[in-house]
């Protein structure tokens, strides 16, 4: 045999041992199994203690066990969510930075704020839905003798402003259920926003301020420890979680209903082999016993979704609130 010929063939051996190892190697990326292979920070847009962080750590403890990496949660609360949710926006759309977002990160603040740092329906990447919950009116004892809705309009009407309505900031599901209850009885009570439940509630049980329309799971264990009275919940249902509760409809104002829900997102152009990985594990965490039973507990409704049916959710609900947020009159620069 040539030299020649010797080196053709070493040639075009070298060539198809490169093409083959490029296969492998594209093979083995385009993998989801492969992920995740470090840990994934879950950024909640707000403090701790709040029903958006509950919910993360016990969905995010569930993923750490079933993906064998540990899903971090990461509390980066303001501007109503935005802070948070933005830094997920703009993150590498990889999957290893996602977002519990919340019907107000995702729905509300598109038309609540003039400036918004990122768009909710085109710079998100859908992964899963997680539940959605209702609110729930509670006062502090230590300020507040009513013990039903009709006695405490009647509390606040005798001595107009006395009263203070906390929320875990402008323009979230909870400072909204407050501003349809003050529009529906002409009560007026100044707001007091918070950077997030967790400190409003603490400032509620402490008696800085007087009501507050929480999301249910924050403060349940409250109600029961008899920290806090609870009044009625903002859903058209009474919650199999505090029955003994009338809606706010069966206590004398027809037709309220305000209902918050949570749901996880990766930064648009996240690969849909992992949001589909992700969706499918996030559905598997959501009907083990355990998840179930402690999301019933704190009164949220899971519902299972693809990341398509979480995206026309997503865009049904920011045509609903918009219509909320301009019948309100509320606006946030």
């Amino acid at each position: 045999m040539s030299f020649s010929s010797c080196t053709t063939r070493r040639r075009i051996l070298g060539l198809v041992l490169g093409a083959g190892a490029c296969l492998a190697s594209g093979a083995a990326l385009a993998q989801p199994a492969t992920y995740p292979t470090r840990p994934v920070r879950v950024i909640v847009p707000f403090t701790p203690g709040g029903t958006t962080d509950i919910f993360a750590r016990l969905v995010g403890e569930k993923l750490s066990q079933s993906l064998g990496q540990q899903f971090v949660i990461e509390n980066r609360g303001g501007a109503g969510g935005n802070i948070g949710a933005d830094a997920v926006a703009k993150a590498e759309p990889d999957g290893y930075t996602l977002v519990m977002g919340t019907v107000g990160t995702h729905a509300i603040n598109q038309s609540l704020y003039t400036k918004m740092p990122y768009n909710a329906l085109t710079d998100f990447a859908p992964v899963a839905y997680v539940a959605g919950v209702p609110n729930l009116m509670v006062v502090s004892p230590k300020k507040v003798k009513a013990t039903t809705v009709e006695e405490f309009i009647a509390e606040a009407k005798a001595t107009p402003g006395k009263f203070t309505m906390a929320s875990s900031g402008n323009g979230t599901s909870i400072h909204l259920s407050g501003e349809l209850f003050k529009q529906m009885t002409g009560v007026e009570m100044p707001h007091v926003p918070y950077r997030g439940s967790g400190p409003a509630v603490n400032d509620l049980i402490g008696g800085q301020v007087d009501v507050m329309f929480d999301n249910l799971p924050s403060s349940i264990e409250h109600v029961r420890g008899g920290n806090l009275r609870a009044l009625a919940v903002t859903s058209a249902k009474r919650s199999p979680a505090i029955p003994d509760k009338p809606t706010l409809a069966e206590a004398g104002l027809p037709g309220f209903e305000a209902t918050s829900w949570f749901a996880l997102f990766a930064p648009k152009g996240t690969p849909p082999e992992i949001t589909n990985k992700l969706n499918q594990e996030v559905r598997k965490a959501l009907e083990t016993p355990e998840l179930q039973k402690r999301f019933a507990d704190l009164g949220g409704e899971i519902q299972p979704m693809s990341p398509d049916e979480l995206m026309a959710y997503v865009k049904a609900e920011n045509e609903k609130w918009a219509k909320v947020v301009k019948a309100s009159g509320a606006k946030v620069d």
